[in-house]
This record gives C-alpha cells, structure tokens and sequence, in this order.
C-alpha cells in the first residue's frame, strides 16, 4: 500500500498509518491485504478532525478503497447478503439524505444512519436476483415481468451504481414488488466510517458503538454542535491519543476564496466589520464571492438562503411565496420543502419505517412536484435519494410571522410533515452543500452584536463558518434585508425522472 504515501499530506499519511494500526488490531491488515474473521470484544472509537479544505473526504475514500481491495465488503442498507463467519464489512454513513448524497457523488457509497439501523425485508424470489447482482449467487432464470434483457439491464446498472432497488427499478420493478417490510437491524456490523459526525446526538452515538466494532467518526469540530448538547461535540469527550488532527491542504484548496473566508475566522482578534471588509475585498478580486444588497428569489428555489433567527427564515419564506404569486391555499410546482419528521401512531410502525426508508427523514431536503393519486398525497423530489421521485401521504405546514400556529395549505390525515425549504437556519444546513449559498448577513451581525460565545467560540464565527462552508462553488453575501424578484416562474424541468424510476406510494393509513 505504497500509493497512499504519493498523493498525502503528512497529517494524512500520519492518520493513515494510526488508522491501519486500529484496523490491524481489527482483524484488518490494509499493508497485506489481508483480512480474519471478525473477533468479539470491546470496541475502538477514533475520530479524524479537521476544518473545510483539509482532506477528510479524501482519506474516507482512500480508506475505503484500501478496505475493499483487502476483501472487505462494503455494504449500502439497501440490501446485504447472508451472513458468513469470514465476511468483513464496511459500512460508510452520514446523518442526513443530502450528506450522504455529497459523499455519492465523490465515489463514495454512503447510505444514512437510519438506513443502516433498519434494514429491508426481500421478496425470496427478488432475493434470490439480489445475490446474483452481488456476485453471491447463479444467475436467476427468468420470471413474469422480468425477461433476459431486463435482467441484463440489472446488472449493467448495478456494476455502476452498486445499489440493488435501483438494478431492480432499472428492470422495470417498483419498490413494492421485492420490498416485502423493513426490520430493525439485530445483527452487529463490522467497521462504520461516519462522516459528518459533528451532527451526531448522543443517543446517534450510543447506537452506533452498539452497532459497529470499529468506529471512525470524520468531523469538523468548527461546525455548530448539535442543539440541546451544550456546544458539545460526540467526539469531544474521546481521550486525546484516539483524535486524529488534519490541517488544510494547500495545493488542494489553494486559491479558494471560499475557504480562505472560512479560515480567517479562526483569528480570534477578528471582528465582525473587519470580517464584511474583507468578504468585499474578495468580491472585488474573485467572481466566486459576491457581495449583495438583495436576496435572489430564484436561487432560493433550489438552494436555501441561510439565516439565524427563526423570525427571519419566516419573513424570507413569505417573501419568495409573495414573489412567486404561490396562493395561500396551496402549494406551486417547484416549491421547496423540508421534512420535519413523520406524524404517525406506534401502530404503524411499519409504514413509518418504509417512509423514512425511501428518505424522508427529519432534515430531508424535497421539492413539491404536485398532487398525487390520493386525496392529501404529495409528489415529491427527494435530494441525495437514491431513488428520488416518491408519492407519499404529506402534512405541510407554513409558518406564519408572530403567529403560533402554522397555516396547512395541504395535508393527509397522517404521514410525512413539511416546512417550507426556500430559507433554513445554519444549523439545519449542516451537512449540506450547494453549488451557490446565500448567507444572510444581517442575521450574523445581530448574533455578533449580542456578543454569545459557543464552545470557547464567538456564536457569530461559528455561524459564519458553517454558512460559508456549504458553498461548493460560489458565495452570495447578502447584506440587506431585501429580496429580488424572480425573472421566470418556478418549475420542475430540472427534476426529471430518471429514465426507469422506482415508483413509490406510500398507502394512506387506516
């Protein structure tokens, strides 16, 4: 395992080497490509730590590579094989849809959390094709409704995308056709790499070490820690030895005015008004950052314009509906959305599972596509979904300014609740990214004005960091409490179906 050694930072090539180590003592030698059956005993916690820019996703994926090439098997929670004595397993997760979706997209076969807690009931028919697709079985003979060429379609997809429900869809199946049910996990997993492990409650925590025997958490102790933790971080209480230190990567991030805004805001002499200065200098040299007087409308439909106060998200979102003519009573084509959990009794179990299964957990990001087949059914976009088009039972809810109790343009009697996407606080941004992020600035200046401290940190750096850093591409500060029209109406022609979609209705309950 020479290669790692040519393309890493010494921080990098330092963690690596703690990490082979741990995984050795795990019954993993990434040196010799080796492995040995999974032992029982007290597990390992190790955290890699490490602001915007400085290699953690590049380490998680080079990891991961190392790990398959030693013969372990990295599993998706869309569908596992049977247990074998000898079988190794990793299993790369982040908390959200939308952080799991951003891993995808750089080649790395991330799944959610929750995906890994509950795990899918197979048709024995479709199970059988499934293990096919994963090299553990005899090519399947062909049934009703799936011919030889359907099954060869299979398997071109999943060689590409590793993930059997969208080789199924790809054949032409529904979700509903080999998902029988989901069930939570019984059986402990292997090595869990967790990505964004900044978000993790405690309670996320406490599950995963019951769950996995060797656990990597991948974190950015600047980000905001999650709310009701005391500005505490899960990794914050690992001993000192187990918290792996990477800095920033210069010839990586090298000419990123971005990264150099979010960076700077770790001097702690720097003030507020000293910080807008020198987001207008980079404007001026660098087209990445912009300095604006308004907020764009259009831009909101698709990436959120990230404020503090709630007040002010409440205000935004009234302002884009306003500027979009949307009616009171009702929801238009390309509106965005958030969920805000899944209102049903213990009862249906079940249905609650198969809903949060398809994506459509707490902090999921969605847009509306219209009404579906069903009196209070919605058709929905799921970002960061495998499969991202979905029908299911919807309660939205639209906040209104100095009012307690939200207006329901739209809703089922229950299932999947939704907030209005177009702005969101900071903190539920974390996780996310997005080609182009507006940041509310006047928000920011209140925070630094009330002089909060979070960790040790002034509230306002923190916020700042977090908002600046979910720009992948460009940044748009906003400095005034105003709002630019749209110049077209919203649409939903970006959000086309895929060519063989998973079509997923979700039943009303009894």
């Amino acid at each position: 395992m020479t290669l790692p050694a040519l393309v890493f930072s010494d921080d990098q090539a330092q963690a690596w080497d703690t990490l082979s180590e741990v995984l050795r003592k795990h019954g993993v030698d990434l040196d010799n490509e080796t492995t040995t059956p999974m032992a029982e005993g007290k597990g390992s916690v190790t955290a890699v730590l490490g602001k915007a820019g400085s290699g953690k996703t590049l380490l998680l994926a080079r990891l991961a590579d190392a790990l398959a090439e030693a013969g372990v098997e990295v599993i998706s929670g869309d569908w596992e094989g049977k247990p074998r004595r000898d079988r190794r397993t990793l299993a790369i997760l982040a908390p959200t849809n939308k952080a799991a979706s951003v891993l995808r997209g750089r080649g790395v076969a991330a799944t959610t959390i929750h995906r890994i807690l509950y795990t899918p009931v197979y048709d024995p028919e479709y199970e059988k094709i499934a293990e096919w697709l994963a090299g553990q079985g005899d090519r399947p003979e062909p049934m009703e409704g799936l011919t030889e060429a359907a099954l060869d379609r299979a398997h071109a997809v999943y060689q590409t995308h590793k993930s059997v429900p969208a080789a199924l869809a790809a054949a032409g199946l529904r979700g509903s056709d080999f998902i029988t049910g989901w069930k939570r996990r019984e059986e402990p997993l292997d090595i869990g790499f967790i990505d964004e492990s900044s978000m993790l409650s405690d309670d996320q925590f406490d599950d995963l070490k019951e769950i996995f025997q060797a656990l990597v958490l991948f974190g950015d102790p600047a980000q905001l820690a999650p709310v009701k933790q005391s500005g505490n971080m899960v990794f914050d209480r690992l001993p000192a030895p187990r918290k792996l230190e990477l800095h920033r990567i210069h010839r990586q991030a090298d000419d990123n005015p971005i990264l150099d805004l979010a960076h700077a805001l770790a001097d702690p002499d720097l003030t507020f008004q000293a910080f807008e200065r020198m987001v207008e200098e980079k404007a001026r040299a660098d087209d990445r950052v912009v300095v604006s007087e308004r907020v764009e409308a259009a831009l909101m439909a698709r990436s959120p314009v990230l404020v503090w106060r709630n007040n002010t998200r409440i205000r935004l979102i009234h302002a884009f509906r306003a500027a979009y003519h949307a009616p009171p009573d009702a929801l238009l084509p390309g509106e965005p959305l958030v969920c805000d959990g899944i209102e049903l009794p213990m009862k249906h179990r079940k249905k609650r599972l198969d809903l949060e299964a398809r994506g459509l957990i707490k902090g999921a990001q969605v847009v509306y596509l219209g009404p579906g087949n069903k009196p209070g059914f919605s058709r929905l976009h799921v970002f960061g979904a495998e499969q991202p088009q979905v029908s299911a039972a919807s309660i939205v809810k639209i906040e209104l300014p100095d009012e307690e109790e939200p207006f329901i343009p739209y809703a089922a009697r229950m299932g999947a609740t939704f907030l209005h996407g177009a702005a969101v606080t900071i903190h539920k941004a974390q996780g996310s990214q997005w080609p182009t992020v507006q940041v509310f600035a006047p928000d920011l200046f209140v925070a630094a004005r009330m002089n909060r401290d979070e960790a040790g940190q002034p509230l306002w750096k923190r916020l700042a960091y977090v908002a600046i850093t979910r720009a992948e591409e460009r940044l748009l500060w906003v400095t005034r409490n105003r709002l630019a029209r749209p110049t077209a109406p919203l649409t939903i022609e970006d959000l086309s179906a895929p060519a063989a979609p998973l079509a997923l209705e979700a039943e009303q309950p009894e």
